[in-house]
Parts: C-alpha cells; sequence; structure tokens
C-alpha cells in the first residue's frame, strides 16, 4: 500500500492548525514540506522556523524537502526542527556523499531529488546511501502543475537501479499527482505520493487521501 504524503505547500495557512490535525486523524503516513530559497526554485515557502511549531502539534513522519542552495549548511537546523526524511536536491550539490551521510549521522533518513532533466542513473554510485529517492515529476517550484510523462520511465529505471544494488531506497514521486494516474505511477515501481492540490482542494480532503492510499489496488 502506497505511503501517502500530502504536500503542506497547498495548505491554507490560516487554518494551518486545523490542516494539520486534519492530517494527524487521517490515513496519511507523513507530512511533506517543502522549502524553498527563491534562488535554486523562482519561489519562496517557508522555513524552519513555521516547521518547528508544525512539529508540535503533528503526530507524523515530517518528510521535508530542502530546495535551496548549499543545503549542507542547513542540516542540523533542520533537524533541530523536526525532520525525519531530510532530502536535498542532485542539482545543488557538489559533495552529495558528504552530504547525505551527514544527515544520517544527525539522526534523519536521507534523501536525495532528481529534476525532470537529471537522469536516474546519475544516483547509482551512492544509491546505499539514499533511504528516499525523490524523483520530481514536474520542474519545482510550484504547485499545481500537470504530472509529466516522462516520470514513469524514471521509475522504472529507478526501481532496477535499486534492485540491482539490493538498496532499500524508496521512491517518492512529487509533483502532478492525482487520482487519476496514481495507480500508474505505484504500478510503476513508486513508494511513496506526494500529493498537494488533489488533497487539499479536494471537497472532502479525508476521504481523498483514503482514495489515494488505495490506488493501484482495484
Amino acid at each position: 500500500m502506497a505511503i501517502i504524503a500530502p504536500s503542506m505547500l497547498s495548505a491554507d495557512f490560516l487554518k494551518l492548525g486545523a490542516e494539520i490535525e486534519m492530517i494527524n486523524n487521517s490515513e496519511a503516513d507523513w507530512f511533506h514540506l517543502d522549502v524553498m530559497d527563491g534562488k535554486f526554485v523562482p519561489n519562496i515557502s517557508y522555513g524552519m522556523p513555521i516547521i518547528a511549531q508544525m512539529k508540535k502539534v503533528a503526530t507524523k513522519t515530517f518528510d521535508v524537502h530542502l530546495m535551496i542552495e548549499q543545503p549542507e549548511r542547513y542540516l542540523e537546523d533542520f533537524k533541530k526542527a523536526g525532520a525525519d526524511y531530510l532530502t536535498v536536491h542532485y542539482e545543488t550539490g557538489y559533495h552529495l556523499h558528504r552530504t547525505l551521510t551527514s544527515i544520517r549521522a544527525l539522526g534523519m533518513k536521507a534523501g536525495l531529488s532528481i529534476n525532470p532533466h537529471t537522469p536516474v542513473d546519475m544516483v547509482a554510485d551512492i544509491i546505499h546511501e539514499i533511504d528516499l529517492l525523490l524523483v520530481m515529476s514536474i520542474n519545482p517550484g510550484f504547485g499545481g502543475q500537470k504530472f509529466l510523462p516522462l516520470t514513469y520511465n524514471k521509475i522504472r529505471r529507478a526501481k532496477e537501479i535499486i534492485t540491482a544494488a539490493g538498496a532499500n531506497t524508496l521512491i517518492e514521486i512529487d509533483g502532478g499527482v492525482t487520482l487519476e494516474n496514481a495507480g500508474d505511477i505505484l504500478a510503476a515501481g513508486a513508494d511513496v505520493l506526494v500529493a498537494g492540490n488533489t488533497v487539499f482542494a479536494a471537497a472532502d480532503p479525508t476521504a481523498m487521501i483514503a482514495r489515494l492510499k488505495r490506488a493501484g489496488q482495484q
């Protein structure tokens, strides 16, 4: 069964406490938290203080996705804020092996994200250091974009690399995930579905999370 990680970037921040409580009481597994710096991506979101406040009332795993330059400068800060998984981008790092092992040394799970133009094979040599491979299925920076079909082949190739290496890496998909494509994404080999607008724009977000949880099982 899929791991469901609602993207809090799509939540109503005027009702953030209620949105967190909804996730707490739903069948969602993780909170997905996008941190953007306006440099690596053309948007700015929120950072450590907001995440730390959310952690006080949230009861599920914090999956923090850093879409920022020089993420290695802030690893300990995000650990203190409450990150359980901490994901950095392949495209930002000169010393990714060091960064990933540093994340793990701090007691977090290490995530690595790749943008749509980055071949999956680029992560093969360090797959054993990656707990979570986040395959971006849109160009990062803004919610509400449509899923890029090229992602299906990337998921299949990622699964091949992970299996061949005997690694335990989870494959996460972020961007344009809907009830209509969730089953196909999971069938290709994904483990974790990030969903923003699909959840928070639904008439009944809790019911939508439950339906996503069971996608591909019909």
